[in-house]
């Protein structure tokens, strides 16, 4: 284990003893890397997926079971919660059984969920939502550690895919919601379709799954929120680095998923027709991409992300504020700006999980860290801006929240943006 590089006061290096090495992994049998990179790409397509498809149809699932708009927020926040939870439990579930086989039961997971969720009692909507954010976590906190693994040296370039592919499978959830729910005779056919998607992935880590469990692989994964494994002296609690990283990943998040949960109805509050919004999001959504897979490439070439950080950041504010000061005549200007932005941050906090640790083990308790503790950050969005849209009977204020996290997101930035390691 290599020395600890110097650290400036605010941030705590944290590295494993020499008398207690971080645990290596161990393959004997290794899945083909196209078979590895298609189950890649199809887990990313499901991690957003079966979000996204709700904000559209979030008017006709309210009018169906008489919910008010802080009762509303929770189809969006409960996924979040279970989304910070699930974190807690993936890193100890995958070292008992492994990553794959571990990814490949949360695509079931994902995919009974999605089914459960669209069951006629509303308290189904709730409980189908929780496993399918227990699911989406196991998702999200294991590959970044898979990719630190298996792609050491295209960690960058592969969390600009897997984040880019993330972005496609929101976006024509997004996109689809309203076409099929006209197709599939409603909202529940609608949702229920993207069960379809989690099945196609299963399939695909099927394989892979059998390999690892053969080949006796198991690769390093996070404590719990963070917590140092058994046998390991290092703990993420104590380092400042850790901490910004998580704060950048829980705050961008809470900014999505305020938008995922709200962005069509403050379009359609400000007269825009129903069809119109959804389009706008869908947009929204679709131009993520190009920064969920240009800023990790750039940060990957780059020492020092400060200055990518601040730029994605101002470009956010940007949008926001002009969705403040004119939704409806502006609305395809913000939604660019604010995609663009969005994606940008998203793919950056994922790249600096990988940047930022030594090695596999550290980037797997790295996103275990910042996955559990910032989806339950991001899990107060929806609710509190629902409950103060509810409120005040406006969305200034709420569009204010999201000002907000913009400055808290800068400092977060120039925090962990910085060339150090944890």
């Amino acid at each position: 284990m290599s020395e600890s590089r110097p650290q400036t006061p605010l941030i705590a290096a944290e590295e494993p003893s020499s008398a207690a090495p971080a645990p290596t992994a161990v393959r004997t049998l290794r899945a083909h890397p196209a078979l590895v990179l298609a189950g890649i790409v199809l887990a990313s397509l499901n991690m957003r997926a079966a979000l996204a498809g709700v904000s559209p149809l979030v008017g006709e699932i309210n009018d169906h079971f008489g919910l008010n708009a802080t009762a509303s927020s929770l189809v969006t926040t409960i996924p979040l919660v279970f989304m910070g939870l699930g974190s807690i439990a993936a890193p100890k579930l995958a070292r008992r059984f492994g990553t794959e086989p571990v990814l490949c039961a949360a695509l079931v997971l994902l995919c009974g969920g999605i089914l459960v969720r669209v069951a006629p009692p509303v308290v189904a909507l709730f409980v189908g939502g929780a496993l399918v954010g227990t699911a989406i976590a196991f998702l999200n906190v294991l590959m970044p550690g898979l990719i630190k693994r298996d792609f050491p040296d295209r960690a960058a370039s592969m969390t600009a895919l897997y984040s880019t592919a993330m972005i496609l499978g929101a976006t024509v959830s997004a996109a689809c919601a309203v076409p099929l729910e006209n197709t599939l005779g409603g909202w529940r056919g609608s949702l229920a379709s993207w069960a379809l998607l989690a099945a196609v992935a299963f399939v695909v880590w099927i394989p892979q799954a059998l390999i690892a469990r053969r080949g006796g692989h198991h690769v390093t994964a996070p404590a719990p929120g963070g917590t140092a494994a058994a046998g390991d002296g290092s703990n993420l609690l104590r380092s400042g680095l850790a901490w910004q990283v998580t704060l950048l990943m829980g705050t961008q998040s809470l900014v999505a998923y305020v938008c995922i949960a709200w962005m069509p109805t403050v379009f359609t509050d400000h007269g825009m027709a129903k069809g119109e919004a959804g389009l706008v999001y869908a947009f929204y959504t679709l131009v993520q991409m190009a920064g969920s897979f240009v800023v990790p490439v750039l940060a990957g070439r780059l020492r020092d992300q400060r200055m990518l950080a601040v730029g994605v950041v101002l470009l956010m504010a940007g949008g926001i504020t002009g969705l403040l000061l004119a939704p409806v005549a502006g609305a395809w200007v913000w939604a660019t700006m604010m995609g663009v932005a969005q994606g940008g941050t998203l793919g950056l906090a994922l790249t600096l999980m990988v940047l930022r640790s030594r090695d596999a083990h550290t980037a797997a308790r790295l996103s275990g860290m910042a996955q559990t503790w910032g989806y339950l950050l991001a899990s107060v969005g929806p609710f509190a801006v629902g409950a103060v849209h509810q409120a005040t009977g406006g969305w200034d204020l709420p569009i204010g929240v999201l000002l907000a996290a913009c400055v808290a997101l800068l400092f977060l930035g120039l925090g962990a943006g910085r060339d150090r390691k944890i």
